[in-house]
């Protein structure tokens, strides 16, 4: 006999209000609340390394910067997901009462793991592409110097732009920012990549 198990599925409101309470955070994905896995020390450094450049490049500027503490929510596919850093054109929109959770992000900046890579390049990419304001995404790999750029060209279009090795330069497009692969992997030792 074979017994079927039925997926709990919740509302945007009720993963919020589990969400308040968790001891670990969970991505809510149409009604699935889906835990997240711990990071690794490098993931760790390179999201720090790529947050603290962009911060201090954009002192003064009318951005945002944010690391993964703060919540996306993508309306269109009814998604929640914390992105390693985010970079926002003026003010944030916050969906809901309070700030924890932002609509509106111009630049989105995911660090790879083994256990993410295809879900953050494939659906994750897609759910992205449906906010109004996104024009850049960021793929920055842990175990290596490899970084996966897509900047928005045109409605439905998005140039691919591939950078490898330790003296490759990321040029964002969407804002005056550049850092060298070297810099954004500082500090990180690739030899205790093992996620």
């Amino acid at each position: 006999m074979k017994l079927e198990t039925q997926k709990r599925h919740y509302t945007p409101e009720e993963y919020l209000e589990l969400e308040e309470k968790a001891e670990f955070r969970s991505e809510y994905r149409d009604g699935e609340i889906i835990p997240m896995t711990g990071g690794t020390t490098n993931h760790n450094k390179i999201a720090g390394n790529f947050y603290a450049y962009l911060r201090f490049a954009l002192k003064g500027k009318k951005y945002d910067v944010y690391i993964s503490d703060v919540r996306l929510w993508t309306p269109r596919y009814r998604q929640h997901t914390y992105p390693d850093v985010m970079v926002i054109q003026g003010q944030p929109v916050y969906t809901g009462t309070n700030t924890t959770t932002v609509m509106n992000p111009l630049i989105i900046a995911e660090v790879l793991s083994k256990s993410t890579k295809n879900y953050d390049q494939g659906d994750k990419f897609s759910y992205y592409r449906s906010i109004p304001e996104f024009k850049e995404y960021i793929l920055i790999d842990q175990y290596y110097y490899h970084v996966m750029q897509y900047v928005k060209t045109a409605e439905g279009q998005w140039l691919f732009i591939e950078l490898e090795g330790e003296s490759a330069i990321l040029l964002l497009q969407t804002i005056d920012f550049k850092i060298q692969l070297g810099d954004l992997y500082e500090q990180v030792n690739f030899a205790e990549s093992d996620d």
